[in-house]
C-alpha cells in the first residue's frame, strides 16, 4: 500500500502499481481485490452478473461494468482497477485482477482459481520503444560515426568507441536524441551515462569505461533495448 497524506497523495494503489509495471517494463501485474475480478454487473447486488475470463480491449461498455467508485473505504474499486489496467496494457504489461481474500492468493492463481486477465496488445519492450520513441522529451544528443549508425541499424548497443561527439546537458537515465555523422537524427534512446561522462568516454573501448570513470554502469552508453530508431 501507499502513504497517503493531506500533503502527498498519488491517488490509489491501483494506478500506482500499474505506473510501477510501467517503469521496470514488467510483463505481469496483479491487483487483489475482494471479488473474483470484472463482473459484467455487481456480483454484490446481482446474482445474474457474470465473471469476465479475459479482456482484450478497454471500452466504454467495460469501464460501464466497473458501476460508480465507492465513497467511503477505497479509493476507486473497480473503477481504478480499469484505470490502471489502461496504464498497463498501454505499457505491454498483462495485468490480472483475482481475489486477495483466501489464504495463498497467487498460488491459488497458480492453480488455476478465477480472475480477468487483461491482455495488452504488445510486449513490454514494444510498448517501452514506443514510449522512447514518442513521448520522452530529449534532453540532449550524441554523434556517432557512420559504423555505430550501422551497428545501431542492426539491433546493437551503442558503444564509446563509435561515439564522435556530444550535445546538451544530461544525466544518466535521461533521453537524448542519436545523430550520424551528418547530423540527421538515426535514434532515440536512454543513455546510461550523462552528458559529461559521455564526453570522457567518446572514442574508447568498452574495457576503459571503469578505468577512465572510476566506476561502470555497463559497456552500452545506450543499451538496444532501450533505444528505438527513428528518423528526422
Amino acid at each position: 500500500d501507499t502513504v497517503a497524506t493531506e500533503e502527498i497523495r498519488f491517488g490509489d494503489n491501483d494506478r500506482l502499481g500499474a505506473k510501477v509495471a510501467h517503469m521496470i517494463s514488467a510483463d505481469t501485474l496483479v491487483l487483489l481485490s475482494d471479488i473474483d475480478g470484472l463482473y459484467t454487473a455487481d456480483p454484490r447486488k446481482n446474482l445474474d452478473a457474470e465473471l469476465i475470463p479475459e479482456v482484450r480491449e478497454l471500452t466504454p461498455e467495460i469501464f460501464n461494468m466497473a458501476g460508480v467508485a465507492p465513497t467511503m473505504y477505497s479509493s476507486g474499486g473497480m473503477v481504478t482497477k480499469l484505470q490502471a489496467a489502461e496504464i498497463a496494457m498501454k505499457a505491454g504489461c498483462r495485468m490480472i485482477i483475482a481475489r486477495g481474500t483466501i489464504y495463498h492468493p497467487l498460488k491459488a492463481q497458480l492453480e488455476g482459481a478465477p480472475n480477468t486477465v487483461f491482455l495488452p496488445s504488445e510486449s513490454p519492450l514494444a510498448a517501452r520503444r514506443h514510449w522512447i520513441a514518442t513521448s520522452l522529451k530529449a534532453s540532449g544528443a550524441i554523434i556517432v560515426d557512420a559504423g555505430a549508425a550501422k551497428a545501431l541499424a542492426a539491433g546493437k548497443n551503442l558503444l564509446a568507441a563509435g561515439i564522435t561527439g556530444v550535445d546538451g546537458r544530461f544525466k544518466h537515465g535521461d533521453a537524448v536524441r542519436v545523430l550520424g555523422p551528418d547530423g540527421a537524427q538515426i535514434a532515440r534512446g536512454i543513455t546510461s551515462y550523462g552528458a559529461e561522462e559521455t564526453r570522457l568516454l567518446m572514442g574508447h573501448a568498452s574495457a576503459d569505461i571503469e578505468a577512465t570513470l572510476g566506476f561502470t554502469r555497463g559497456n552500452a552508453i545506450i543499451h538496444s533495448d532501450d533505444l528505438v530508431l527513428v528518423e528526422g
